[in-house]
């Protein structure tokens, strides 16, 4: 009967040891996730940045326009 116990506590002992690795895993993806999304929310807003500037050079407003201009030559 003994024997019987060892291979249940050696059984036991392996899925403790799965369990907790693929706890550590699970962590990982999340850590791995959470950092990805703060990356994908700089980008939208480099993205946003670089298209409001992109549109000001296409379009420039009347402003913009007037101090970019040479003055006329006499």
């Amino acid at each position: 009967m003994t024997t019987h116990s060892a291979a249940d506590s050696k059984r036991l002992s392996d899925i403790e040891q799965t369990i907790t690795h693929q706890d550590q895993q699970i962590q990982d993806l999340s850590d791995m996730v959470s950092q990805q999304w703060k990356e994908i929310d700089q980008l939208k807003k480099h993205l946003s940045h670089a298209t409001e500037r992109l549109k000001n050079l296409e379009n420039p407003s009347e402003d913009a326009t007037i101090s970019s201009e040479k003055p006329p030559h006499y």
